[in-house]
């Protein structure tokens, strides 16, 4: 069996991806088993510590300000309020706080510098620590070493050609340079994607190229299926199948064999036996909690019981990586730059999307003729 490699071709990945069932699995099976415990499942807690208002138009995402999909907004929340969370996490298996900001790229300032505290806190609890707060400078990513972040999430979500299907306000290449800034730090890399945005299987195979070819492959891949949510331009996608999330686990294990390979998004359509499969195939990483974000998530308790079904144990803490040191803000060698730097705006369209912005605006616009003639109705009776 061939040691990790940096060179796969699209070709060598599809025929992977379409071998007989059978003949995937136990090849998958083999090589998950000789680089992880097959019996260890790392489980992480995605928290939304800023919900809402993102100016990008990714056409999955129910937390674009642009569509109407009725998701409440929240501003940032408070170092105490995500202590709370983490410590809830940790007692319920969790060994590791990802935070997540509705944001399209990283602003040094008073909210940044709150995403600097939370990461000391959460890293003092001897948790592993993940943010993904969108497009970073390498200045950035060196203050959330400083401040004791495990690791960074930041999604190609899909192949680059198909990248532009999806979303019109960034490029595929910001991604890449994102992902760059961080490895020069001593930050892990986090970084999947989505599967059933209407993409053909190419695309799954390019996505798969563009990560396995990256020199470290990212120490963790996310294999989302998509949530499609009422008001977003993807909302009519059809879920993919079970065989079809079995398939990419086990090629994803396959090509990234030290990566840690992350069932995301969509496991409350996922049977029992449907994720004990991605589990033999390679998958040994899961989010734990009601929510990813916005989307449903099977609750905490009902993973459990599925792992003492399967035999499975949570992984522990700094496992294959040594904890980070926290350096105080006080301490830090990494100044606040003020940094604006210009990231990718491409021109193009995305149809879909601008018909769903569209809708919106529409919606918004009756919504307030209602709310002003309701005002006008009370004030009469106000009067008398």
């Amino acid at each position: 069996m061939s040691e990790t490699r940096h060179n796969w071709t699209k070709e060598e990945i599809l025929e992977i991806y379409n071998k007989p069932m059978m003949d995937l699995l136990y090849e998958a099976a083999t090589v998950h088993r000789k680089y992880h415990d097959p019996n260890t499942v790392q489980v992480s807690t995605l928290l939304s510590i800023k919900t809402g208002g993102c100016p990008e138009d990714c056409g999955y995402c129910p937390q674009a300000a642009r569509y109407h999909t009725n998701v409440d907004g929240n501003d940032l929340m408070t170092v105490h309020q995500v202590k709370a969370q983490a410590l809830r996490a940790k007692a319920s298996g969790s060994s590791r706080v990802c935070m997540g900001a509705a944001w399209r790229n990283v602003k040094d300032g008073p909210e940044f510098d709150q995403v600097l505290e939370m990461v000391r806190t959460i890293n003092k609890l001897d948790m592993e620590v993940c943010c993904t707060l969108g497009m970073l400078t390498e200045n950035q990513a060196h203050r959330l070493a400083e401040a004791g972040l495990y690791a960074y999430n930041h999604n190609l979500d899909s192949s680059e050609e198909y990248y532009k299907e999806v979303i019109s306000t960034r490029g595929f290449e910001d991604r890449l340079e994102t992902i760059d800034n961080v490895r020069k730090t001593n930050v892990t890399v986090c970084s999947g994607g989505i599967i059933g945005m209407g993409e053909a299987i190419e695309d799954r195979a390019g996505m798969l190229v563009a990560l396995s070819t990256l020199n470290p492959q990212p120490e963790s891949v996310p294999i989302n299926s998509l949530v499609a949510v009422e008001g977003t331009p993807l909302e009519d996608q059809k879920p993919v199948s079970m065989w079809d999330m079995v398939r990419m686990v086990a090629t994803t294990r396959i090509v990234m064999p030290e990566t840690q390979v992350r069932l995301s998004a969509g496991r409350t359509e996922m049977s029992q036996e449907g994720q004990a499969m991605c589990f033999f195939a390679g998958a040994n990483s899961i989010f734990a909690g009601d929510k990813l974000l916005t989307t449903p998530n099977p609750d905490v308790n009902e993973d459990m019981k599925l792992f003492e079904l399967l035999g499975l144990n949570p992984q522990k803490p700094f496992i294959k990586k040594m904890q980070p040191k926290t350096v105080e803000a006080e301490d830090s060698q990494y100044e606040n730059l003020g940094e604006k730097p210009k990231w990718t705006r491409p021109e193009h369209k995305i149809e879909r999307n601008e018909q769903k912005k569209q809708e919106a605006k529409e919606i918004k616009k009756r919504e307030l003729q209602v709310k002003t003639w309701l005002k006008e109705e009370s004030e009469p009776a106000k009067a008398k």
